[in-house]
């Protein structure tokens, strides 16, 4: 099974749409699109992912079905070096996790103090059991940190949804802290992020991912990929987001 996710274009987070850079990008991923043959479409019930699901999709007479836990995991913490609530999980200055050996934990990372105020784990299990629900329900069963292929299949779904989420859900899948992938990777807007299922012994299942974050729809256009979810490369460069 073949798995692929797509984060919606440059956001309008006030208004949970696109902006205008972000309908362009979206209208790039239609050759994309076009090129993937899969069996099932899903969207995030957010407005931006919708967005960029219906122009990605323009004049294929697909309509992706909604699944409520492809919404950005957006719970709210209270981060270290701020007063007050209103930040997203991986918004941490990394002065501040780097120290902390449990956020690199698979098993402890939510553990954080800052985790547990907001309830993550609550909303992390929430979200987990979901997709593997789901994921049983196409044929493989969560088996301790691997799978049991139940009903093996070359099958191919796609998902129009968001950085955050889809950091989670990779982090699941492939067993390790989320904070790794929120931290240390960055998915573009409209990148596109693919995860495959190995059963080198029958029935045993890991996955692997085969692309992350791949933006090459937008530079064969010539446009560079949106900045949405970076910081400055240097501080001095008073344009970026410190």
């Amino acid at each position: 099974m073949k798995l692929i996710f797509v984060r919606h274009g440059d956001p309008d987070y006030k208004n949970d749409a696109l902006t205008e850079q972000g309908i362009k990008e979206a209208k790039l991923l239609v050759p994309r699109m076009k090129g993937i043959i899969a069996q099932e479409y899903y969207v995030s019930p957010f407005g931006r992912a919708k967005q960029t699901a219906k122009l990605a999709l323009e004049g294929s007479g697909i309509e992706p079905v909604e699944l409520w836990w492809l919404r950005e995991f957006d719970y709210k913490v209270r981060r270290l070096d701020c007063s007050g609530e209103g930040h997203v999980p991986w918004d941490w200055m990394p002065v501040d996790w780097t120290v902390v050996d449990d956020l690199y934990d698979a098993e402890k990372w939510s553990e954080h103090p800052v985790f547990t105020q907001a309830d993550i784990a609550g909303h992390y299990r929430e979200t987990t059991e979901a997709l593997d629900a789901f994921l049983k329900e196409h044929g493989y069963a969560r088996d301790g940190r691997m799978y049991r292929a139940l009903a093996p299949n070359n099958d191919t779904l796609v998902f129009f949804c968001h950085f955050g989420l889809t950091s989670l859900v990779l982090a699941h899948l492939l067993g390790i802290s989320p904070m790794i992938l929120w931290q240390g990777f960055i998915a573009a807007p409209t990148s596109v992020t693919t995860i495959v299922t190995e059963e080198r012994r029958e029935g045993e299942v890991q996955w692997r991912c085969i692309g992350y974050g791949d933006t090459s729809h937008l530079y064969a256009a010539g446009m560079e990929p949106g900045f949405s979810g970076r910081f400055c490369e240097c501080y001095t460069n008073k344009d970026q987001r410190h």
